[in-house]
This record gives C-alpha cells, sequence and structure tokens, in this order.
C-alpha cells in the first residue's frame, strides 16, 4: 500500500466532508488537495474500476445522464459525476469519494463525463471500456480555441488508451466520424436516417463547411441542423459512415418527448433489428442524446428493452431541461453556450403551443467564455414567427444589456424586452407573467446557471446540484 496514497485520499476526503458542513459542493477542490499530494492518485485508484466516457461540444451531461438510467436498468452499481464536475479535479474528487482510504473500490462501474478540452488530459490516468463521443461545435473559442483544435486533442486522448475501448461516435458529424478512420478499436456509429428528417433550409452558420481530409466543401444529401447530416465530399469520396443505430423515423415530436423508430444494425448483436420508444425530452438534438447512449448501451451488451425503459425514464441533469413545479406553473431552465445550442432551444420554444416568457441570463465568466459575441451567431430572429405568442423577454446577467441589445437588433418588439439584474426579482416577474398552467424559461449560461439555481434551490425545497 502506498503511503502518499492513503494520505493523499485520506486529506481528500477530510476536504470534502468540510465543504459538505458549509453547504459547498466539494467537487473540484478535493482533487486538487490530492493532486498535489500524490500526482498519480487518479491513475491507481481508478485502475479497478470498469470506466465508460462521454466527452464532445454539446450534449454531454444529458447522454451521461441516459447511460446512467440504462446502467439503473440493468442493475449496475455505479458512480457517475452527477454535479458537473468534468474537469480532471472534478473527475478525481468523485474517484476518491468512491473509493476506501485503503483505495479498494465501492462500485464496479464509473460513469464519466468529461470536458472535451480536458479529455486529452483526463486519460492520461484513465483506460475507459467505452468512449461517446457527441459532436464538436464552436464552443466558447477563447478557451478552448479553434475548432479543430479541440478534435485532435480528443483525438491524441483516444490514441493514448489503447484498442479495446469501443468508440460511439456520431454518424452525422463529419469531425466526430472522423475519428473512426484508421483506428484499430471497435467504432460503433449512431444517426438520424435521411428519411427520417430533413431541415427545410440550410444553416449558413455551419461550423465544419469543408472536408476533414482534403479541405473540399462538402455536399449534403440532407441536413439535420448545424454541420449535422448526409455529408459527402465530391473530390476525395469522404462521407456519412452507415449508422450502426439509426433513427428511422420520428413519429411525434411533443412539447415534452419525442417517439422515434429506431434500428440496429446486425453488428450490435441484438435480436430485435427495429424498435420504437419514446425519449423523456423534446427536441432533435435530445434525440441524437438518446441514441449515443442506447447505442452505448447495444454496444456494452445490454437489452433492447431495457435501453427503451432507460429513454423513457431518465430525468435530465440539473440546468438541462430541468423542470421546476412552483404551485399550477412551471419554470423550466435550459443551459446555453454556443449558437448550435441555443439555436436548439430557439426551434424548441417555436414549437411550443402556448405563451412565451422567457428570460436570458448572460454571463461572461471564464467557465462561460469572456467572448460573448457568438451572440450575434444565434437566430434569434426565428422569434419573429412567433412574435404574438411572446408576452415578455427577460434580460440579465454580467452582459444582460448586451443581451437586450442583441434581441433589439433581431426586430422583435422592444416593447416586451426589460433588464432584469437581481435573480430574485426576475424569478417573481417572470412567474407573475406566466398564465397557470403555462411555463416560464430561464435560459443561462453557465455560471448564471449555477447562480439562480442556487437561489431557485432555497427558494423551492430543490436537490443540492451534486446528488
Amino acid at each position: 500500500m502506498k503511503i502518499r496514497q492513503v494520505i493523499s485520499i485520506i486529506a481528500s476526503k477530510l476536504t470534502i466532508f468540510l465543504l459538505h458542513l458549509l453547504k459547498r459542493g466539494g467537487t473540484t477542490l478535493p482533487g486538487k488537495v490530492a493532486f498535489k499530494l500524490y500526482p498519480d492518485i487518479l491513475k491507481s485508484i481508478a485502475s479497478n474500476f470498469e470506466i465508460i466516457m462521454v466527452t464532445g461540444t454539446n450534449g454531454k451531461t444529458t447522454t451521461t445522464r441516459i447511460v446512467e438510467e440504462i446502467l439503473k436498468n440493468n442493475n449496475v452499481d455505479y458512480i457517475t459525476n452527477k454535479s458537473g464536475a468534468n474537469l480532471l479535479s472534478g473527475i478525481t474528487t468523485l474517484f476518491i469519494q468512491a473509493v476506501s482510504i485503503s483505495g479498494k473500490p465501492k462500485h464496479k462501474v464509473a460513469l464519466i463525463e468529461s470536458d472535451e478540452a480536458a479529455f486529452n488530459q483526463v486519460t492520461k490516468h484513465l483506460t475507459p471500456k467505452a468512449v461517446i463521443v457527441t459532436n464538436f461545435f464552436r464552443d466558447q473559442l477563447d478557451r478552448y480555441g479553434e475548432l479543430y483544435s479541440t478534435l485532435n486533442a480528443v483525438k491524441s486522448g483516444l490514441e493514448r488508451i489503447g484498442d479495446n475501448t469501443a468508440l460511439i461516435l456520431n454518424a452525422d458529424d463529419s469531425m466526430c466520424a472522423s475519428l473512426g478512420i484508421a483506428t484499430a478499436k471497435p467504432v460503433i456509429y449512431y444517426g438520424i436516417n435521411q428519411q427520417a428528417y430533413q431541415a427545410t433550409s440550410e444553416n449558413m452558420n455551419s461550423d465544419a463547411m469543408f472536408c476533414i481530409q482534403c479541405k473540399n466543401k462538402y455536399e449534403y444529401s440532407n441536413r439535420i441542423y448545424g454541420h449535422l447530416g448526409g455529408f459527402y465530399c465530391t473530390n476525395c469520396g469522404y462521407k456519412r459512415p452507415d449508422a450502426h443505430l439509426e433513427c428511422i423515423e420520428i413519429q411525434e415530436a411533443g412539447s415534452s418527448y419525442s417517439t422515434i423508430k429506431c434500428k440496429c444494425s446486425s453488428t450490435l448483436l441484438q435480436e430485435n433489428n427495429e424498435f420504437v420508444t419514446r425519449i423523456n425530452l423534446p427536441g432533435l438534438y435530445n434525440i441524437y442524446n438518446a441514441m449515443a447512449a442506447a447505442a452505448c448501451g447495444l454496444a456494452l451488451g445490454y437489452k433492447v428493452e431495457t435501453i427503451s425503459n432507460a429513454l423513457q425514464s431518465f430525468e435530465s441533469g440539473f440546468g438541462r431541461m430541468e423542470s421546476i413545479n412552483v404551485m399550477d406553473k412551471t419554470i423550466k431552465l435550459i443551459l446555453v453556450k454556443n449558437p448550435t445550442g441555443f439555436n436548439q432551444v430557439l426551434s424548441f420554444l417555436a414549437l411550443e403551443n402556448q405563451s412565451l416568457n422567457t428570460a436570458f441570463l448572460i454571463n461572461d465568466n471564464l467557465a462561460d467564455g469572456t467572448d460573448i459575441s457568438w451572440l450575434w451567431d444565434v437566430d434569434f430572429e426565428q422569434l419573429n414567427n412567433v412574435s404574438d405568442k411572446i408576452d415578455g423577454l427577460i434580460t440579465s446577467g454580467v452582459r444582460g444589456e448586451d443581451m437586450a441589445v442583441r434581441l433589439k437588433y433581431s426586430g422583435l418588439d422592444t416593447s416586451k424586452i426589460r433588464i432584469i439584474k437581481d435573480y430574485h426579482m426576475l424569478i417573481e416577474e417572470g412567474l407573475k407573467k406566466t398564465p397557470p398552467g403555462g411555463c416560464f424559461y430561464i435560459l443561462p449560461t453557465y455560471t448564471a446557471m449555477l447562480d439562480i439555481r442556487s437561489i431557485l434551490k432555497k427558494k423551492f425545497n430543490l436537490k443540492e446540484f451534486w446528488k
């Protein structure tokens, strides 16, 4: 037994205990303490776990939550970083909580969400059995750098972990799918079939317009959103790979769920070639999240029935389509952090069959990205198509004034736009304008989400975010 390891674990566990006494999450500092005392702590204590990792730009937390539900449905004993602490220090804290003082694991499986920018660093310490990569979109350029740098960092992390790790990749994302080229690892692709969905217009703000192999501009047989869809290069022949798990029909798209028909290839070794399932969240992007989780479950050998049940029963992670019931009204908290994700949320709001009372909480802290110019790439103009449904628009956060200006230049009625900096007043005003049975939507960036949820937790007795 390594003395430094034991000392590191004891010090970290004590830090966690003290932080919880102070009503703090205790997700980051304990890991930093452990690394300071013993740099090999994570590699040492994680080696006895079966590890599943989820990374990518959008959808990591929701995908992880669905995989978690699949594990529950298969009676698997697991740990997961439910708080969203997905950098190296937070992941280290999670593993320390899950071992004894001697380093013996208390659980069998570790389900780990990893920030895409930290993935290359995290894989120096972990050897996963399976890795889900959701997608690559432009996100917080001032922190992450150019998009292809993020892709290459994830690729380097994958190359480090050996050939026994299964890769679960988005077939519709040309960048994500490229990770399956020339690898000896088993690869499982998931995607949405051309017949299942065709976007009515081309999104010109595409993050990956040119072929990753030869830089020729992609053509598309169909588009889903952003650069996702049936891409192909007329120059070198690189194209969307055939998906092993594919959504072949979107049968129903409700305001709080979607029903889809899926098809499995024979390589997934399932008895049922096709199945219909309901996803307990709306939106195209959540169909992708569900497909990613389902493909992972199938790759790990779980039955279709348990996976389908998981898709219908999971709860979203905090701040990701999280619903909070307040008497006869609902507050829905939806994290926004980049143009593509924001556009998908706005598309969801535009389809709602009720009046819209919406608050946009924009911060520019380091964890949000200090450059907020990305707001001008968000298609707020689409809200003009449902302007008759908009009762009120509130802007807030550190850059609330900038958000108000962006809404003004989108052509929306400025008489409906209010800047309310105080979050307590924002919640009160938003609920006041929301009719009985209606929903008040709060769309915050990351640090704004933590701030507003802390207030909502105290006001409405919510669970702690790490639970």
